[in-house]
């Protein structure tokens, strides 16, 4: 049965399966199918009725994402829904799709059908979408003792956020969801695989890191097999011109040291725009015919859907800021004239987990000794955070620099300045990733 917006029809009181279609060649953003349980008072609960990609399956078990897949040049994604297991508060199943790139007006073909033992009870065709970038296709609601199914047609704008406000929920209450995975992806998707280049004289390592991360232990040059490529990111859509952004937020600066080493990014003003890391040094004189000092920012990142990799000028894994790990390395300075940089996108700071920074020697000392180092962080909006490190006594050619990791819905800065010392034969990478147990499997690389 075609039903227009507004209209329903009865469901049978079974497992239904939930199908969003849209034309798989057409371009346009990325989108997903997602599901919010909502009571009688048509509200939700909190953040563990809304089931998605990350949150596959409800605590009821009656309602389960399934993921996606390609049918006929249509990309297609799907929820079932057992309707005689939906708990007794439940009264509405909202069925929802999440845009990624772009907003609905720019998804080609889009519908909605459900389907009962194979057949396709009712079916919408989605026609009205303009600039949302959450969708309520449609909802399946009881009534008279049975379920129904409605063709709904309305979005949101301001995507997830306003959605939840319109059902109750905290403008940020459905936060941290993962990246969209492309429809043909496995589900140990690489996100960072830097390319190895010979014997690993370079004095450093590769990653191979995806969502189920490698031993650490991987023998050198072992790559681990070919990783999937992340799609790249969609055409930007025509859509109206973003609001302004708000005024940078004034605070007072933050100096970390060993007696304070902690301080909430939030508190500091930097929840949006881009966190700028720097790293800065001292260059020692050098001897005629001695190379410059050569020192590589880095960061291992773990993203909210386990997802785990390395930022690095080695293998040229610079990183991305409109996807995954939402980390660039801005370049390579090779000399200690400008410093080291890296940015990490706060517009996307639900999606880590946590970031360690960290620096490694890659030619011109044998340790950090005199090279007086100090770390920066710069958020866009807000005050920055700083911190030198201590003198180093040890012969490290790794320094661990900070962590930044999510308490609550917070992300936490903290000092580290630990010298670390490889054993005999194990690079720099690899000595940092056994010390913080990031568990990625590494293969010789250079630059």
């Amino acid at each position: 049965m075609a039903l227009r917006r507004g209209e329903n029809a009865p469901l049978p009181t079974a497992v239904v399966r939930l199908e969003f279609g849209r034309s798989a060649g057409g371009g346009g953003p990325r989108t997903d199918l997602c599901a919010l349980l909502l009571t009688g008072d048509r509200k939700a609960r909190g953040a563990a009725d809304f089931v998605h990609a990350a949150a596959p399956v409800h605590g009821s078990a009656a309602v389960r994402y399934e993921g996606s897949a390609d049918d006929g040049g249509q990309a297609v994604d799907s929820l079932t829904v057992d309707l005689a297991a939906v708990g007794p508060a439940v009264e509405t199943v909202l069925v929802v799709a999440r845009s990624d790139g772009g907003p609905f007006g720019a998804v080609p073909g889009m519908w909605v059908r459900a389907l009962a033992g194979g057949a396709e009870v009712v079916r919408h065709d989605c026609a009205d979408a303009s600039r949302e970038t959450a969708y309520v296709l449609g909802e399946c609601y009881r009534r008279g003792g049975g379920w129904k199914f409605r063709a709904v047609g309305q979005g949101y704008e301001s995507g997830l956020a306003g959605l939840g406000a319109a059902y109750g929920l905290a403008p940020d209450a459905l936060p941290g969801l993962p990246p969209l995975a492309a429809p043909t992806a496995a589900p140990d998707t690489a996100v960072a695989r830097p390319t190895g280049h010979g014997d690993g004289s370079g004095g450093g390592s590769g990653a191979v890191a995806g969502r189920v991360a490698g031993s650490g232990g991987g023998a050198p040059g072992a790559s681990g097999g070919p990783a999937p490529v992340l799609p790249p990111p969609p055409p930007p859509a025509a859509a109206a011109a973003p609001p302004a952004a708000p005024p940078p937020v004034r605070l007072s600066k933050v100096t970390l040291t060993k007696q304070a080493p902690a301080v909430s990014l939030a508190k500091q003003g930097a929840t949006s725009g881009a966190l700028r890391v720097a790293l800065d040094w001292e260059a020692p004189q050098r001897r005629w015919g001695q190379r410059p000092v050569d020192l590589d920012l880095c960061a291992l990142f773990e993203l909210s859907d386990g997802s785990k990799g390395v930022v690095q000028s080695l293998g040229g894994a610079f990183g991305a800021l409109d996807r995954p790990p939402f980390i660039l390395l801005d370049g390579d300075d090779r000399s200690g004239g400008t410093g080291e940089h890296l940015t990490l996108n706060m517009d996307r700071a639900a999606y880590f987990r946590r970031v360690l920074l960290f620096v490694t020697i890659y030619r011109g000392a044998r340790s950090f000794a005199g090279l007086d180092a100090r770390v920066t962080l710069r958020p866009e909006r807000g005050a920055d955070v700083d911190f030198t490190l201590d003198e180093c006594t040890v012969e490290s050619s790794v320094c661990a620099l900070a962590l930044l990791v999510r308490e609550g819905e917070e992300l936490v800065v903290r000092r580290e300045a630990r010298y670390l010392v490889p054993r005999r034969g194990v690079s720099p990478q690899r000595t940092v990733d056994y010390a913080y147990g990031w568990g990625l499997s590494w293969t010789p690389g250079r630059k």
